[in-house]
């Protein structure tokens, strides 16, 4: 390359940028031509009724003409109808505590040299915001900028009425794009309709006692990690428990999650979605990986649950097994791994108190099973790690409505000793 061209090649590219966020638009498609609203969920109290929906990544790029997803900016879909002779007003702060603004939300993704399409993006962002103030009689709708959550997304719609009327309508709405590894599979038909036991209590807690005490390889030759967690309920009431509380789905193992995951790993950064390691019970890989990230993929607490051939109360149960990744470490049997915390009963002891503080949690008791060690003779999982237990599995009734912490009842099976 000539040296004159070369000298002049910085200005040259400054112009190229200039030129071409000149030419930048911002060409936004009518909400009416997106179909996220036939996912739209509505909820009614009296004469006041609420209509929710979340739009994909690509539909809200349509919508919007700029990529909120990647700025971790998700709208929500409000449409409020107030039948009634008194205003309300809709709080914001309930369903995001972090939302944004439509004006920020919009400032985030201006173009850098387009005056023009920035000064557009702000008036269409500004008019479709959603209105705080709904009057008697009357419909408003618009969107609430909050904070991405990939895969289910829930939350609440608070609405406060003269003289202090509250009143919340909980969504829980499946937001398409995340590959989440419980979408693959078929829960009605996971077992024969006669194989499947339906127990009462003493019945519930003798076969919760006979389960095997660990995961395995696939084989089934060797121990994994401890199964000390059995969780009861309808999976729909599970999962918005689960949601409520902060936890997340888990991504399928394909490209792009191996990708995100590999980046994560090398770099310390998060990844909220991270694929977990298959383990096995009934013959078969967990149906079900939920987790609670740090800031960085080497920290997590996270679970597997399996379905079980059996019911209490005619709701399903699932069985299954939770740690705390407190690192990594390297290991001849998988050169890198996830180091556990050996303390796997604090780890237990931290879901059962995160979804007794969310009001997920109904009824709770402890079963023996797993099969006792200690700090000085530890147990060992599939990749080596040692962990220690005083032998018992958390049970866990979950609901999907709220119950109150001094409402939760306990059942008193076994009472865990000291270690």
């Amino acid at each position: 390359m000539p040296h004159f061209i070369q000298k002049q090649l910085p200005i040259l590219l400054l112009i190229g940028i200039l030129i071409f966020q000149g030419c930048a638009t911002f060409k936004p498609r009518s909400e009416e031509e997106v179909p996220f609203r036939q996912r739209a969920q509505t909820k009614s109290e009296g004469d006041i009724q609420v209509t929710a929906a979340v739009p994909s990544a690509k539909e809200t790029r349509e919508i919007f003409s700029v990529n909120l997803y990647s700025r971790g900016i998700q709208p929500v879909w409000l449409k409020i109808e107030n039948n009634n002779e008194k205003p309300v007003w809709f709080l914001p702060v309930g369903l995001d505590p972090n939302y944004y603004t439509p004006l920020e939300a919009a400032f985030v993704n201006h173009f850098t040299f387009s005056k023009t399409a920035n000064r557009k993006m702000d008036r269409y962002f500004f008019e479709r915001g959603k209105a705080i103030y709904i009057g008697p009689g009357s419909i408003k709708s618009g969107f609430v900028f909050t904070n991405l959550d990939e895969g289910s997304k829930e939350f609440n719609v608070d609405l406060m009425g003269e003289g202090h009327e509250f009143r919340t309508f909980t969504f829980f709405i499946q937001v398409p794009g995340l590959r989440a590894d419980h979408h693959e599979v078929d829960f009605n038909s996971l077992y024969p309709a006669d194989e499947i036991v339906d127990h009462d209590e003493e019945g519930l807690r003798n076969a919760l006692e006979r389960l095997p005490c660990c995961t395995t390889d696939k084989e089934g030759t060797e121990n994994g990690d401890p199964l000390n967690l059995v969780i009861i309920g309808e999976l729909d009431d599970v999962f918005q428990a689960f949601i409520r509380s902060g936890w997340d789905e888990t991504e399928t193992i394909y490209t792009s999650s191996a990708l995100k995951t590999g980046v994560s790993f090398l770099f310390g950064g998060r990844y909220r979605y991270s694929p977990v390691s298959a383990l096995y019970v009934f013959g078969r890989k967990q149906d079900i990986a939920l987790q609670k990230a740090r800031e960085t993929i080497h920290e997590r607490n996270h679970l597997r649950l399996w379905l079980a051939p059996m019911r209490f109360d005619n709701k399903p149960v699932l069985v299954g097994q939770i740690s705390r990744d407190i690192g990594v470490r390297f290991t001849t049997k998988t050169i890198v791994t996830h180091k556990i915390d050996p303390d796997v009963d604090e780890t237990r002891s931290f879901l059962l108190q995160d979804l007794w503080y969310s009001q997920a949690l109904e009824k709770m008791a402890f079963v023996k099973g797993v099969g006792a060690s200690t700090f000085d003779s530890p147990a060992r999982n599939l990749t080596g790690d040692p962990y220690f237990t005083n032998g018992y599995r958390a049970v866990m009734w979950l609901t999907g409505s709220p119950v109150s912490f001094d409402k939760v009842h306990h059942l008193k099976w076994e009472i865990p000793r000291e270690r």
